[in-house]
């Protein structure tokens, strides 16, 4: 069995902070858009709490996304 290729910690630590930084940010702005939109729409709590809970699905499927976008760019190994 062939030997594993090192891994780059300088491309780990960045993958997982730029990680931190925009899931942060995506879920949090649809977290909060879900909010929103159930407010303005004056809906009952458990209609805002589905909003948000789809706008945060939402916001990680595109963390997972950009993560693996952001992996062909900065391959932990190799």
């Amino acid at each position: 069995m062939a030997d594993p290729k090192p891994i780059h910690w300088q491309n780990v630590t960045t993958i997982v902070s730029v990680a931190i930084l925009v899931g942060t940010e995506l879920i949090g702005i649809t977290w909060a858009a879900g909010w929103a939109i159930g407010g303005l729409l004056d809906l009952p709590p458990i209609f805002r709490t589905l909003f948000e809970i789809v706008g945060s699905l939402l916001g990680a499927l595109g963390l997972y996304y950009f993560v693996r976008a952001a992996l062909k760019v900065e391959p932990l190994r190799g």
